[in-house]
């Protein structure tokens, strides 16, 4: 799906705390391997998108920082731990996965090649179901009351339902 100059793409973390959007045309999106990457998003390997330093606006809260490097930073929610962005002094990429609508956004590169998990290129070979497919966990799904942001902004954040953060309140 194309998407025009002109186009705006929101996203954010799972709370809802950190909002962002992005007016114009992203840059390079890619996938990184390697292993500060992997460590920080917790994950095989980190798919960002670059993003215009003047075409990113936080419209919700802000994303707290971590120094990973003497010239590099990730931005994460301190509410949730979402992790959001990568930061360089050439500039910044926001996490794929944060946005509305992360399958319009396709890398088209990888780097940190050295680092990849070797079974990385395998794992469309595994046997896969949906959620609602998954046993283990289908008691769970039918009880299930998500407390995480809709892939849409909201005018007031967070809503006033009854439970909503108590998980979180709990582990403090």
């Amino acid at each position: 799906m194309a998407m025009s100059e002109n186009s705006r793409r929101t996203g954010g973390c799972q709370c809802g705390a950190v909002w962002f959007a992005v007016a114009g045309p992203l840059g390079q999106a890619s996938i990184c391997h390697c292993r500060m990457c992997q460590k920080a998003l917790g994950n095989f390997f980190a798919p960002f998108v670059s993003v215009a330093d003047d075409q990113l606006t936080w419209t919700r809260g802000q994303p707290r920082h971590f120094q990973s490097s003497n010239d590099m930073r990730r931005g994460f929610c301190e509410n949730c731990g979402t992790p959001l962005t990568y930061e360089v002094s050439e500039g910044v990429a926001i996490a794929i996965g944060t946005f509305d609508d992360p399958k319009t956004i396709v890398p088209t590169i990888q780097f940190g090649m050295e680092s990849k998990l070797p079974y990385v290129d395998r794992l469309h070979c595994l046997p896969g179901m949906t959620t609602e497919e998954d046993p283990d966990i289908a008691n769970i799904i039918d009880n299930l009351v998500s407390y995480q942001h809709p892939d849409h902004d909201t005018r007031d954040w967070p809503p006033a339902t009854e439970g909503w953060g108590q998980a979180a309140k709990e582990t403090k």
